[in-house]
């Protein structure tokens, strides 16, 4: 089977042919060279209204790489020609299988955008013979055509939450779509100020805002009083991970601070390798720590007070009336207010503070928790880490849209991978 048939059959150009392979040898390496010509009295089209054009002349031979078959390089040869539009004047005619400049075809970007998920933008240059310019250029064009052509519509619920992308405490405010139907990274932006946050507003819009039912994020302060400046129809929740995470770094804190003061000898010490006993759920415990924990939980120890204050607000998740929950988070709140802890009293002071936020998680239908939120924080952080950083925000922009965005992808005639 020719070459040429193979392309025509995955790869049809309308308009143009491929006339003839071959393999030649370039820089010690050899490719198969494709020449593509378009077919006899057809004429060229203009690349801004996309109609038939009378031709001007011809500009000099062009190469585009295209994706590679059992191991070689293929280079597809084209001399474009020049076309008159009577409404855009003088240029090179539309070609359907590349744009602009690039000397990339569409479908190997697509190729190498798809593979830049799975892998670090180095290792697909790599593994593709591009350079990681070229690599990042077909993201971006992926990236740019999936922003223009998503869809904004029937969105209820988002996930507000930031992630230092840099030292020195940079930061990116990210949003999520957290509807059960469609997950996926909506916008982000530089810093966690409330300007930044209220510029996703501006952009979102006042109709699409009027839709939304809920919100879940922390407890930052700028966040709040923008989410509730801008969107007070829809329930702001404070959800449950940042919570308990609140009360186990309080029991650690409090350990932390026990430990010093008892200051005993390795041997005699009997918070000695306790962290993960007071911080881990019951039964997440290993054989080894839930025996440890036994010991533990016969000492009379403000680090043990203060797990035990933790874990009896797990029954708190376990209402399903919001009045109900709320009459036990005042209980609790009152016992833990008096347990003399201070990392524990300080959490209480900031509960009772979000009280009614922290109650709203009972109110929605669904169960709506940043933990979705933290699962794309992870991935994000997985995508910075692959690249070891990345030098410029709006590459980091860039990669984070393509591995969170569930962006749409143009359509392809062909699978390739």
């Amino acid at each position: 089977m020719l070459i040429e048939t193979v392309l025509n059959d995955c790869h049809k150009i309308k308009g143009f042919v491929y006339r003839r392979s071959r393999l030649e040898e370039r820089d010690g390496e050899k490719v198969i060279v494709v020449d593509i010509e378009n077919r006899r009295n057809s004429k060229g089209i203009c690349r801004e209204c996309k109609k038939s054009c009378p031709g001007y002349d011809h500009l000099l031979l062009r190469e585009f790489h295209f994706i590679g078959l059992w191991g070689y390089r293929v280079i597809f040869c084209y001399t474009p020609r020049r076309v008159e539009c009577f409404k855009h004047g003088i240029h090179v005619e539309y070609m359907p299988w590349a744009e602009g400049k690039s000397d990339i075809t569409n479908v190997f970007r697509l190729f190498i955008a798809h593979w830049a998920k799975k892998l670090s933008w180095k290792e697909v240059g790599e593994a593709f013979k591009v350079g990681w310019g070229q690599v990042m250029d077909s993201v971006e064009h992926v990236v740019q055509y999936g922003l223009k052509h998503r869809t904004l519509d029937d969105i209820s619920t988002l996930g507000i939450d930031e992630i230092a992308y840099r030292k020195g405490h940079e930061y990116l405010t990210l949003v999520y779509q957290t509807d059960a139907h469609n997950r996926r990274l909506l916008w982000m932006g530089q810093s966690r100020e409330a300007e930044t946050l209220q510029s996703f507003f501006d952009w979102f819009g006042s109709e699409r805002i009027k839709n939304l039912t809920a919100i879940c994020c922390d407890m930052w302060k700028p966040y709040l009083k923008v989410i509730k400046a801008m969107a007070n129809n829809a329930l702001l929740i404070l959800d449950r991970f940042h919570i308990m995470k609140m009360l186990n770094e309080a029991v650690d804190k409090t350990r932390k601070m026990e430990a010093a003061r008892l200051d005993a000898p390795k041997g005699e010490d009997m918070l000695y390798k306790s962290r993960w006993c007071l911080l881990k759920r019951p039964e997440n415990l290993t054989d080894n720590q839930a025996t440890r924990m036994k010991d533990l939980l016969k000492q009379n120890l403000q680090s043990v007070k203060a797990y035990l204050l933790k874990e009896s607000f797990q029954k708190f998740w376990s209402y399903t009336s919001a009045a109900w929950a709320g009459k036990f988070f005042d209980q609790w709140a009152y016992m833990a207010a008096r347990s003399r802890i201070a990392p524990i009293k300080k959490v209480v002071k900031t509960l009772r503070k979000h009280k009614e936020c922290i109650l709203n998680w009972f109110r929605t239908k669904e169960r709506i928790s940043n933990g979705i939120v933290e699962g794309f924080n992870g991935k994000a952080k997985l995508t910075m880490r692959k690249s070891y950083g990345f030098r410029t925000y709006n590459v980091l922009e860039i990669a984070l849209y393509h591995a969170l965005g569930n962006l749409p992808e143009p359509e392809l005639t062909h699978r390739f991978y």
